[in-house]
């Protein structure tokens, strides 16, 4: 997913730093989708990512079926991974859907565009 969307970045335009930031949110917001959304489910569950521009931002969006956001006393990450996309993004938004899950909306202003 990082992959595909770092392609679709360039092809817009986008180049580093801001690529960079681009590339590690997602693997953040992938990751704690993999990680976190599933947890204690027999099987694992999709995780989707949508991304697009609209004028001059890049707007990503992360989403699964999981359990949704809840405390885990047994978490294997540090706790740095939405932090880190709320302070490398220009908007975070972070959606609890009524079926179960979560939607990641993240965005970033596209410089010089």
């Amino acid at each position: 997913m990082r992959g595909d969307v770092a392609a679709f970045s360039v092809a817009v335009g986008i180049a580093d730093p801001l690529l960079s930031s681009v590339k590690l949110a997602v693997s953040e917001g992938v990751t704690n989708a993999v990680m976190h959304a599933y947890a204690g489910a027999p099987e694992p569950g999709e995780v989707r990512l949508r991304v697009s521009v609209q004028e001059d931002c890049l707007h990503i969006t992360i989403s699964d079926d999981g359990c949704g956001m809840v405390p885990r006393l047994d978490s294997p990450g540090l706790g740095v991974g939405l932090p880190f996309i709320a302070h490398s993004s220009d908007t975070l938004d972070i959606a609890h859907n009524d079926g179960g899950g979560t939607e990641l909306r993240m965005s970033f202003r596209i410089p010089d565009r």
